[in-house]
């Protein structure tokens, strides 16, 4: 379907945000308020190219696309549309006209992911398919309620539950390896600049972290997993909580340690975990637990791409 020829294209400038909530409103769900903030002025370094669409000099649709430092492989891509302006080929041809642009990587794949709950995920499916998008991961934010599984035993010199400073290089050489390993599906360059940046800094939300051991630190215990809490949307929200294991353990030693972990974080209080599939030993707990009714599921991600 082709664009109407009324309609305008030029790229971001200062005010289009502003302009674009007047027709979009609010977003249908938090990923895409979050997402929305992927709409940028061009730029070179990083990379980005974005394209807002105009009606009579009315903004109602934009797109964006741009390059990755921590992904490289894919171009992160994000496009909406006003309501009644869907169906007339406006995102098609937004998303034609940035394919034309080069990025400087020579990066062509494009990414982009959509709520599954959302108001709008049968049109944002839909249209990922219509530009050649398949699904390549599932992520899911998951409730798990409180006193629900075992405690670890611990002893003296052994299993050990300690507090971790987020600025910790052991902490964030645990967290930029495990990141990476559990990315293979979309290849990640996490360093430990990045790692603290992104995933430790005050500056995320990072509250604090905890870590199991083999045996106490002082004792030269090893990290076995670990817990990153955040800052959570609301006062009286669950703990937002990352999880993750030393990479280097074998997956049953990685799901018990990790559910150890998980039983001491949500013994008096529930917490809200963030899940890929690709976190096999994480996701297999959890899909234990949703099927017995001690989580839910509070929203579930697609993250689709074209290769």
């Amino acid at each position: 379907m082709t664009a109407p020829t009324e309609y305008t294209f030029r790229p971001w400038q200062e005010g289009d945000d502003l302009a674009l909530l007047q027709v979009w409103g609010d977003p249908s769900t938090p990923q895409a308020h979050l997402d929305r903030t992927m709409l940028r002025a061009n730029s070179d370094k990083p990379w980005a190219r974005t394209l807002v669409a105009e009606d009579q000099g009315v903004p109602v649709a934009a797109a964006t696309v741009f390059e990755s430092s921590l992904h490289p492989d894919r171009l992160w891509l994000y496009v909406e549309v006003a309501r009644d302006h869907r169906g007339r080929g406006l995102a098609t041809e937004l998303v034609r006209r940035l394919r034309e642009e080069q990025a400087p990587s020579g990066v062509t794949a494009l990414k982009t992911r959509y709520t599954v709950e959302g108001a709008d995920a049968d049109a944002s499916s839909g249209f990922a398919a219509s530009i050649g998008q398949e699904r390549i991961m599932r992520s899911r934010a998951v409730v798990v309620e409180p006193g629900v599984l075992k405690l670890p035993q611990f002893e003296e010199d052994g299993l050990t539950l300690e507090e971790a400073a987020t600025g910790s290089v052991e902490l964030t050489q645990v967290v930029a390896a495990f990141y990476n390993a559990v990315h293979d599906w979309d290849r990640s360059e996490m360093t430990l600049g990045r790692a603290q940046t992104m995933l430790l800094n005050d500056a995320t939300g990072a509250k604090g972290a905890v870590v199991l051991r083999d045996r106490p630190q002082s004792a030269g215990g090893r990290i076995l997993s670990f817990a990153i809490s955040y800052e959570p949307d609301r006062v009286d929200a669950p703990a937002d909580v990352l999880m993750g294991w030393d990479p280097e353990l074998d997956p049953a030693h990685a799901k018990e340690s990790v559910f150890g972990l998980l039983a001491m974080l949500a013994h008096q209080y529930p917490v809200k975990i963030e899940v890929d599939d690709a976190m096999e030993p994480l996701s297999e707990i959890v899909d234990g637990l949703i099927a017995a009714g001690h989580a839910t599921v509070v929203t579930t991600t697609h993250i689709v791409a074209t290769d």
